[in-house]
Parts: C-alpha cells; sequence; structure tokens
C-alpha cells in the first residue's frame, strides 16, 4: 500500500517535472532565438559569459554569507553556550537562545 502511494507520487512529480521543463526550455530557446536573431553568435556567446559571471557572483556571495554566519554566529554561539553552562548554573540547552540571539546581534550590526 505504502509503495504504491510512492510510485503515484513519484509518477506525479516526474509528470510535473516533465511539462515545468519543456515549459522552461521553450522559454530559453526563444529567448536563444532572440539573441541570435538581433546579435548573431557573439552576441550569444557574451549572454553565456555573462550568465556564467552572474552564476559565479551569486554562488560567491552565498559562500561569503555562509562562512560568516559560521563564523560569527554559530561557532561563537555555541562556544559561549558551552562555556556559560559551565560557569553559571544554567544549562547548555538554555544558554543557546541567548547567545545565539547576542551573536546573530553582532553578526548584523558587523555586516
Amino acid at each position: 500500500m505504502l509503495k504504491e502511494f510512492f510510485s503515484v507520487q513519484l509518477r506525479e512529480l516526474s509528470e510535473q517535472a516533465t511539462a515545468r521543463s519543456e515549459e522552461y526550455s521553450g522559454v530559453l530557446g526563444s529567448i536563444k532565438g532572440m539573441i541570435l536573431e538581433h546579435f548573431g553568435p557573439n552576441g550569444l556567446i557574451a549572454s553565456y559569459i555573462v550568465l556564467a559571471v552572474l552564476i559565479l557572483v551569486i554562488v560567491s556571495r552565498l559562500a561569503r554569507i555562509t562562512f560568516s554566519t559560521l563564523k560569527y554566529l554559530v561557532v561563537p554561539a555555541v562556544a559561549l553556550a558551552a562555556i556559560g553552562s559551565f560557569v553559571l548554573p544554567y544549562s547548555f540547552a538554555m544558554l543557546l537562545p541567548v547567545t545565539v540571539a547576542t551573536c546573530s546581534l553582532f553578526l548584523l550590526f558587523k555586516g
């Protein structure tokens, strides 16, 4: 019964994915055709380069945000909660939200 449910769900998801991919491939194909019509093959190469640079910039920004979050939020909050649980009469679980809030304010103001 559970196997049939998952097979039906998987079939529906694959049909939806196929419909979406056909929709997006049509849009991308029309954009490619428009670029070729107006700017030629050199314009298409330039648009591929611009798209690759945009993707690299977005990925680098996301990586920078991720590493800043780890560096200024996650590691200090866990370390402060662990140290605080040894020094103060509160548990680690009670101190963690306070340290996360404090470190997130530090990350927010640091920019």
